[in-house]
């Protein structure tokens, strides 16, 4: 047998143990002592007294293991044509003052920050600086019409929402900030701030709730790992929304 079966097959027979072998190969703030907790089934917690941090799991332990100078993240876009890649360290630096940022902007655990960003490296730096805090990240698809980030921000309630100027398809440049702007004034709950990338294909007007994204970077302390109960959520995912409201 081998050990993709080996490893599958102990998986059904025994999650428990599957499971507490595989969470060794995480770095942990308190090492769980209880795997399951299954006295609400179906409703089980995993590793329910351990206590960890993702983005640390992500970037940190890496660069404090000595491999700080390998490749973390590539952004090959054929839109712009360029390539970038960014090393653990650079990522974990980034990561860590864009947490800083949404920590000045109120952002702690718990919280919800929206994410309506195009596909740039940013965008994986928001969702990495959200874990670091312990906030809620929620990614909302750019190509989206304001109604239906709308709906995402009522149901989210986020602090913050984190967007750009605008998005590249194909050869078209779409403003992002109208759309934004709109989705804001139909939502009704809208988050009080919202942090802009401005991109050089296209400059957004800022408005007095607008952050502008190297402006807060610039001038943002670095925030450190914060630690998190195992079971507290990452993110939240919508559904489409095609048969009713989107569900998250």
């Amino acid at each position: 047998m081998g050990v993709y079966s080996e490893q599958y097959q102990r998986g059904i027979s025994d999650p428990e143990g599957f499971w507490a072998a595989a969470a060794t190969a995480l770095t942990w703030y308190e090492e769980p002592s209880h795997i399951l907790d299954d006295t609400r089934a179906p409703f089980y917690r995993w590793f329910p007294d351990g206590r960890i941090n993702t983005c640390f799991n992500a970037l940190d332990r890496h660069v404090d293991a000595g491999h700080g100078d390998r490749t973390a993240l590539i952004h090959d876009s054929p839109v712009t044509g360029t390539t970038t890649s960014h090393t653990y360290a650079e990522l974990r630096r980034l990561t860590a003052r864009f947490a800083g940022v949404l920590r000045a902007l109120g952002v702690g655990r718990g919280d919800r920050v929206v994410i309506y960003l195009p596909m740039v490296p940013e965008a994986v730096v928001a969702m990495l600086a959200c874990a670091r805090l312990g906030a809620v990240h929620s990614v909302v698809f750019g190509g989206f019409a304001p109604r239906e980030l709308a709906l995402r921000i009522d149901d989210a309630r986020p602090k913050v929402v984190v967007s750009a100027s605008c998005g590249i398809e194909g050869s078209r440049v779409i403003p992002y900030k109208p759309l934004l702007d709109e989705a804001l004034r139909l939502a009704t709950h809208p988050p009080g701030t919202s942090v802009i990338l401005q991109r050089p294909e296209a400059h957004a007007e800022l408005s007095e709730r607008d952050v502008d994204w190297d402006e807060a970077m610039a001038s943002a302390a670095p925030a450190d790992c914060v630690p998190l109960a195992a079971t507290d959520p990452l993110y939240i995912l919508y559904t489409s929304g095609t048969t009713g409201r989107p569900k998250g």
